[in-house]
């Protein structure tokens, strides 16, 4: 079946760019110029996935990337910003976005990240499927059909990326990963160069499931090699 994309894009120059190229991959496109417009076709629409700017007309792409995260289907994003800070990146993944190219970016490298979300999220299903919908360590408690994590009964909010590597971490108990391959399995492909993402994100998902983030009993350090899951006694 042919795999839509929904683009979210004020600038229509870019955005029927992006489209041509997004169809000659073989992809059904459609095109939204306006973020109130764009957050009505994602909710109401069938999509693989969506190109959201992040600079838009009424509704901005950090709104609707939180109002899509709210939805029980989970909808891979990629992110589309002028703005170059790390921070302003940082934000639109801690929000759910999955990824993000700054502007000025490569068609080609925006046609390969979205297949590669698409990759990633088609894995899911069968990991989900052959491993069961739920995943008990300790007191900690993870239903992947819900995406929700609770700890002793408590619900854990979690960002769209933290469930990801946790659910990744948990489904391979004891297994050591170093950053690169976490970057690849769990973000998708190699981000060069932001390795310490991993450590930012381990560090935010660690004072949230954690008793004692300085003495985790959940995601281990593997000095000089990378993280693991506590194995179950």
């Amino acid at each position: 079946m042919t795999q839509t994309v929904l683009v979210i894009e004020d600038n229509k120059d870019i955005a029927e760019l992006v489209a041509l190229h997004l169809r000659d991959a073989g992809f059904a496109v459609t095109l939204a110029e306006d973020g109130a417009r764009g957050l009505a076709l994602a909710r109401g629409g069938n999509y693989d996935a969506l190109v959201l700017d992040l600079m838009l007309p009424g509704i901005d792409g950090l709104s609707i990337c939180r109002e899509l995260r709210q939805q029980e289907s989970y909808l891979p994003i990629l992110m589309l910003t002028a703005k170059s800070s790390e921070l302003d990146r940082v934000l639109g993944l801690e929000l759910g976005a999955d990824d993000y190219l700054t502007k000025p970016f490569s068609i080609r490298e925006l046609v390969a990240r979205v297949k590669a979300l698409l990759r990633r999220q088609a894995a899911l299903v069968p990991a989900a499927a052959t491993a069961g919908t739920t995943l008990d360590c300790g007191d900690l408690h993870i239903d992947s059909a819900r995406r929700s994590v609770s700890i002793a009964g408590r619900e854990v909010e979690l960002t769209a990326r933290e469930f990801d590597l946790l659910l990744h971490f948990a489904r391979h108990p004891g297994r050591v990963f170093s950053r690169a391959q976490l970057l690849d399995q769990v973000w998708g492909y190699g981000h060069e160069g932001y390795e310490h993402t991993v450590n930012s994100h381990i560090n935010r998902l660690r004072s949230k499931i954690e008793q004692d983030p300085a003495a985790p009993r959940y995601v281990l350090t593997v000095w000089g090699v990378g993280y693991k899951f506590a194995e179950q006694p």
